[in-house]
């Protein structure tokens, strides 16, 4: 036995996990042993925290993780500081809520990068529990953690409305394990990213600098300065989210801290839906207008976010989908709010010492 384990080694590449923690005890555990359960052997933890005072430290030693401190407490942070400590071929962005639900998960989610030209890989579904909270149910249904992307149509998990994993018009190779997506430049993006993202760590070290990493900028980056297509890989696959759970006080203090970081870290960003998918300034502008008009119309008549809700229960029967006007409703105004604030320049800089998962 010991012999199979020093070969699977030697021919398996070496895969980093990086997991951004910030008192994530709660959910930490269920992540680590889906990881330690995982039939792929050669891989390594990296748990990079913001500052934990709850139990987090301890199971991630118990699991035998690195662990990593993490000054600057976000996650974009934490990927940056452990993309710069990793070696490995492959690097996984996974969440400290996050589950791989099979034991041959990582393997399956390696298979495309046998291609070339794939810099990434991402499972094409948020898997649903029947028996989870309605919350973690609705955003499995819908393929997005936030209504906006599934609205706007750059969401990048299959939803179970019109069963599609994206509405942007991306050209597609089905392969009988995944299908390989061709990105352009100057064309709008889907929200590859975390959740179980891999990618080739060459890639990631060759356009990453800074002191935060977000996923999608670094593949805007590539495709501004090459100008050249890029390959990515949706693994016919889920992974597990159990983002929020029943919770809708956590929903809105995530969806909250989700627009904060957006404008807090913005300059730092070189990735903007509203000046890098066309040349044409005007072109921009109307989009951007388009989809914020058409996500606010969406959000206040309900009726239109009802009748999904309604298209959705006929195909998937389950009352979580009764949450989406909610949720719709919920996160216009909280981006309505902090919109405002920012534009009144008001410091949005989310305090994270008593944050919790």
């Amino acid at each position: 036995m010991l012999l199979n384990i020093l070969k699977n080694s030697v021919i398996s590449p070496l895969i980093s996990f990086i997991i951004p923690t910030l008192n994530s005890a709660k959910v930490l555990s269920a992540c680590l042993k889906s990881i330690a359960n995982q039939n792929y052997l050669n891989y390594e933890i990296l748990i990079v925290d913001g500052g934990s005072t709850d139990s987090t430290l301890e199971i991630a030693k118990r699991f035998k993780c690195q662990i990593i401190h993490n000054p600057l407490k976000s996650a974009e942070a934490a990927k940056a500081l452990g993309l710069k400590k990793v070696h490995s071929k492959f690097v996984a962005l996974i969440d400290s809520d996050n589950i791989l639900p099979s034991k041959n998960w990582l393997q399956k989610m390696l298979l495309p990068f046998k291609d070339s030209e794939i810099i990434g890989s991402e499972p094409i579904a948020f898997t649903y529990r029947q028996n989870s909270g309605f919350i973690e149910r609705y955003s499995a249904l819908i393929g997005a953690n936030d209504p906006f992307a599934y609205i706007s149509g750059i969401s990048d998990r299959i939803n179970s409305i019109d069963h599609q994993w994206t509405h942007l018009n991306l050209s597609q190779e089905n392969f009988s394990s995944y299908i390989k997506i061709k990105l352009i430049p100057k064309h709008l993006l889907p929200t590859i990213g975390a959740n179980g993202t891999i990618f080739r760590t060459s890639f990631l070290k060759k356009y990453f600098s800074g002191n935060y990493l977000f996923d999608i900028d670094i593949i805007t980056q590539a495709l501004v300065e090459t100008q050249k297509p890029l390959y990515f890989a949706k693994v016919k696959i889920g992974i597990i989210h159990s983002f929020c759970e029943s919770s809708i006080p956590k929903f809105i203090r995530k969806q909250d801290r989700r627009l904060r970081d957006y404008f807090t870290h913005l300059h730092q960003r070189s990735f903007d839906y509203s000046n890098n998918f066309s040349d044409n300034i005007f072109k921009n502008v109307f989009l951007l207008v388009k989809n914020n008009l058409y996500f606010t119309l969406y959000s206040l008549l309900l009726f239109p976010s009802l009748i999904d809700s309604l298209r959705g229960f006929f195909n998937k029967p389950d009352m979580a989908w009764f949450f989406h006007p909610f949720a719709c409703f919920i996160t216009f105004w909280i981006y309505f709010y902090i919109s405002i604030l920012s534009l009144l320049g008001v410091n949005l800089t989310l305090n994270r010492n008593k944050w919790q998962q």
